[in-house]
């Protein structure tokens, strides 16, 4: 029989890294616990929406929602559309002009006479003020947008009023810039404004001022930009990065529908390097989705996303129907204020969202983490290799050269890609040398005695724990890789989460088969790889392997379908509504691939070894196994979920799917001793 040997050097350098990372983890855990501060948002536009429809003043309801929990408003750019429906200026095509004068009810002497005497032109836009405050910012802004010779000013009935060349429809849906009377009645209210700009076409210096000026004096928790363009995009963001310095002004990026990363916004990236990252994510429930939602359900949406996603910015909706007993006012009053109890709950206080400050281990802490996954790397390919696994000196120049090509870019000050490539590697291979671990263990036994169940129980959930914890010291080193400030927030993403779903199960396919014949009942017997792959090569197929085959080429699937963060394929009812379970009921919701699938399969497989079960269902539990060992690690490839919930999440995953392999072990005893009574019994007949 082989015999593998484990590089003690190796080892001790795996050690080393793996303390390196646990250091930077802790960095990591301290920054995270000094970022929970959650901006609790809506929209100004929104609460006095609801004001109007409850026939309420607008005072009172913003009294109740600050009184219920909000702490920021969303301010948006104004635009006609809604000035000419609160009656503060509006604009009217000259058609319209000309259509009331032929009619008579144009009364106004003044416009009269301006269309008597051909002033009037039927394809120009006509705008008058009713408020000086108003009438004066959209004069600036429509002049900065559209320029001077567009733009004229003239007197009518002893007001000025403006003529601009504009098509009318669109006209009215563009934007004329943040309105002071808004922010400031928003101020006046107890609130922090969350300003939402636009950009300019072909931004200048001098318009970019104008956005600022409008900021003056008020109170700005961020700065959340509309539209596919951030202010100043793409070539004058120096002018807007050095005000929101000056101001202190918080960067808002909206997190994209898909729950990855953010909506992209061209400029969005660079402005937020150039503040130093002093951002936060934002989320707000899409509004079609919502409309199928209960308040309950949002408020737990709220819990799960500010916990697990790093979402700083909570912008809700306002929910366009009561629930049963409640007026409308009342239904959106306690959907606030249960999300905001539920979230102190959870341990976050609110104001303006807080965000990461500067984030950044040091090189040489890097180096041995890098170079801790050179050392697992070559680790793996002696436990494979039976050649190079007798030859520990080939092992060591190996490492060394692979080590030394990792670090040196580390120690430089750079190697965000040889990071990437370790962090994937750490996935991968961590969880696979956890099982291959467990295998040499298995196949160091002289013989497999035949324990009472009682006695396997525990023995298969022992080895489920350590391998569950080697399977942690990978995550540790993916976290160690990756974490800086990027990443939390997203601007930089784990790359591979499909891939790392797949290579520890065929690393750990390889190495089974180098130690255990596949395709013969004597353990005996030690095949190489290369012989049991002949051997499945000149193997007969029959109609019912094809099927298996077949079935297990759906379920493969399946399974990497689901998985990563762009699922290719929906989730069950039922499933949603067990993990909402799970969620309601833990601290963190174990991921159903460890819960369900890899850790109860690595209980059968102990089971499957000792009770002489045929070595290929071993080897498809075995393969299973590594499914809950991977998903381990994978989980820490999500950057934005705090590292605490990440390690709560794998504990509670080897917790309950070591429950669930108790019982799977118990029923297949029961159907152990179920066939062999029908073997008896047959016997005897």
């Amino acid at each position: 029989m082989k015999r593998f040997q484990y590089n003690r050097v190796l080892l001790a350098v795996i050690l080393v890294g793996f303390l390196a990372s646990m250091v930077i983890n802790v960095m990591r855990y301290r920054a995270e616990q000094q970022n929970m501060t959650i901006d609790l948002a809506i929209d100004y536009e929104g609460l006095l929406e609801l004001a109007a429809r409850e026939g309420r003043p607008p005072e009172e309801v913003l009294r109740l929602a600050k009184e219920a929990g909000i702490t920021s408003l969303a301010v948006y750019e104004t635009t006609f559309k809604k000035l000419n429906v609160n009656g503060k200026a509006s604009a009217t095509p000259g058609a319209e002009i000309f259509e009331r004068y032929q009619s008579g009810s144009l009364t106004s002497p003044g416009w009269r006479a301006l269309v008597e005497s051909g002033a009037i032109v039927g394809t120009e836009v006509y705008v008058t003020g009713h408020d000086p405050l108003t009438f004066r910012e959209v004069k600036e802004d429509l002049i900065l947008r559209l320029g001077a010779d567009r733009v004229r000013p003239f007197t009518v009935d002893g007001q000025e009023a403006l003529a601009v060349k504009a098509e009318y429809l669109s006209f009215l849906k563009m934007n004329l810039g943040l309105p002071t009377d808004e922010m400031k009645a928003v101020n006046a209210a107890g609130f922090t404004v969350i300003a939402r700009p636009s950009n300019y076409t072909k931004v200048t210096d001098e318009q970019i001022a104008a956005v600022f000026r409008r900021l003056d004096g008020i109170r700005v928790s961020e700065l959340v930009y509309s539209g596919a363009e951030t202010l100043g995009a793409p070539k004058t963001l120096e002018p807007v990065i050095r005000e929101c310095q000056a101001r202190g002004i918080t960067l808002g990026l909206i997190e994209a529908t898909t729950q990855l990363q953010f909506l992209p916004q061209e400029g969005l990236v660079e402005t937020a390097r150039g503040l130093g990252y002093r951002a936060a994510r934002l989320y707000s429930i899409p509004k079609d989705e919502q409309l199928k939602m209960k308040p309950p359900a949002a408020v737990s949406r709220w819990a799960n996303t500010d916990e697990e996603r790093n979402i700083r910015i909570d912008l809700l909706r306002i929910f366009d129907k009561p629930v049963i007993g409640k007026t409308l006012l009342e239904t959106n009053l306690e959907y606030i204020s249960d999300t905001r109890d539920i979230l102190k709950s959870k341990g976050f206080s609110f104001g303006p969202a807080t965000w990461f400050e500067p984030f950044e281990p040091s090189p040489s802490l890097r180096a041995l983490v890098v170079v801790g996954v050179a050392a697992a790397g070559v680790l793996y390919l002696s436990l494979v290799i039976p050649a190079l696994n007798r030859r520990p000196r080939q092992q060591l120049l190996l490492f060394a050269v692979g080590a030394l090509l990792a670090a040196v870019p580390v120690l430089m000050g750079h190697g965000g890609k040889i990071r990437l490539l370790a962090a994937i590697a750490s996935a991968n291979v961590f969880p696979a040398l956890a099982v291959i671990w467990q295998l040499d263990r298995l196949r160091a036994m002289n013989e497999r005695p035949d324990w009472p169940l009682s006695r396997l129980i525990p023995l298969a959930a022992a080895a489920l724990f350590l391998s569950g914890a080697l399977s942690l010291v990978g995550a540790a080193y993916l976290s160690g890789a990756l974490s800086d400030v990027e990443y939390f927030l997203e601007v930089n993403i784990f790359r591979g989460v499909k891939l790392t779903f797949i290579l520890p199960i065929l690393l750990v396919a390889v190495a089974f088969l180098e130690r255990f014949p596949v395709f013969s009942g004597d353990m005996a017997d030690s095949p190489s790889l290369w012989e049991q792959g002949r051997r499945l090569l000149d193997m007969t197929v029959t109609v019912r392997t094809l099927a298996v085959l077949f079935g297990l080429l759906v379920a493969a699937v399946v399974f990497v379908a689901r998985s990563g963060h762009n699922m290719g394929m929906p989730v069950s009812g039922l499933e949603m509504r067990f993990r909402a379970f799970l969620e309601q009921s833990l601290y963190a919701r174990p991921r159903s691939k460890e819960l369900l699938i890899g850790h109860p399969a690595f209980m059968l497989a102990a089971y499957a070894f000792f009770r002489h079960w045929p070595a290929m269902v071993f080897f498809l539990l075995v393969l299973a196994a590594t499914i809950g060992q991977g998903s381990m690690v994978e989980t820490f490839a999500h950057m934005r979920t705090p590292v605490m919930m990440s390690f709560a999440r794998g504990i509670g995953g080897l917790v309950g799917g070591a429950m669930i392999g108790a019982v799977a072990m118990a029923l297949a005893a029961v159907w152990d001793r179920l066939l062999k009574a029908a073997k008896e019994n047959q016997s005897k007949a």
